[in-house]
């Protein structure tokens, strides 16, 4: 009986060390927009990692949108949006607006 008890515990904390809590992270979305911004995405992503507590950027799950993980408490929204809205080229430009 002691050595299921053992397994068992052994088991529980083996599944609680291999599954991540990110009780700390947010997620942010923000709308992009401009002239030519979705075939910029790499600079926008670059814009947005450069912002200290981004951990993630997500094109994929929203089109046309950011969805970006940030450390809770680390990153306002308008500092993303900030970001987004600084990345610029020739004849090109990209805008961001926080999704409520």
């Amino acid at each position: 009986m002691n050595t299921f008890i053992k397994l068992g515990c052994l088991i529980g904390l083996a599944c609680a060390m291999a599954t991540p809590v990110f009780a700390g992270d947010e997620k942010v979305t923000l709308m992009l927009g401009g002239k030519f911004c979705e075939g910029y995405l790499g600079d926008v992503e670059h814009a947005l990692r450069r912002v200290a507590g981004v951990k993630t950027v997500d094109f994929r799950s929203m089109k046309g949108h950011a969805v970006v993980t940030v450390e809770s408490g680390k990153v306002k929204p308008a500092q993303l949006a900030t970001a987004v809205n600084g990345v610029k080229g020739d004849s090109w430009y990209c805008t961001g607006e926080v999704m409520k």
